[in-house]
């Protein structure tokens, strides 16, 4: 991983948030993320809460046992509002749950998974919490810089106590 490998988290309470945006079942075989994000952001939507861009992933219970390449998740590309009003047709709305959370801060490539091998791998395995059911997300805000080494972005994981 191109940062600290001892990257310390944040742990809060996260308020549920309401989310438009565009989803699309994938895989880590048949990873189209691009694709989503390029028919989402040309796209106008009303009552935005702010110019961040939210990343969020829904996986099913199952989807960390074995870790199969093959297995589907639902990925989404949003943006939070404050109400879902005139949400455009092609657009879904979500309303995330409120939830504790492990937030991570994360400077380098979107590409570079490493930062998720530690999470799942070294984190998890060794703090007071286990994965909860409820997606994650990354929050790109103003200094994400897509495929640029010095991009930010927050990586939310969704944690309950052990």
């Amino acid at each position: 991983m191109n940062t600290k490998t001892n990257i310390t988290p944040i742990i809060q309470e996260v308020e549920a948030k309401r989310l438009v945006g565009k989803s699309q079942m994938m895989s880590l075989v048949d990873f189209r993320v691009e694709e989503l994000w390029n028919s989402f952001l040309p796209i106008s939507i009303k009552n935005t809460l702010s110019a961040d861009l939210i990343s969020m992933t829904i996986y099913q219970p199952s989807y960390f046992i074995g870790l199969d390449p093959s297995a589907e998740f639902e990925k989404w590309a949003a943006v939070e509002v404050s109400e879902f009003e005139d949400v455009p047709a092609d657009l879904k709305t979500f309303v995330l749950p409120k939830g504790l959370y492990a937030i991570f801060h994360y400077q380098g490539l979107s590409s570079d998974n490493s930062i998720f091998r530690y999470i799942f791998d070294e984190w998890l395995p060794n703090s007071n919490y286990v994965l909860d059911a409820r997606p994650n997300f990354e929050v790109l805000g103003e200094k994400y810089k897509n495929n640029d080494p010095g991009s930010e972005e927050d990586i939310y994981i969704p944690i309950k106590v052990r």
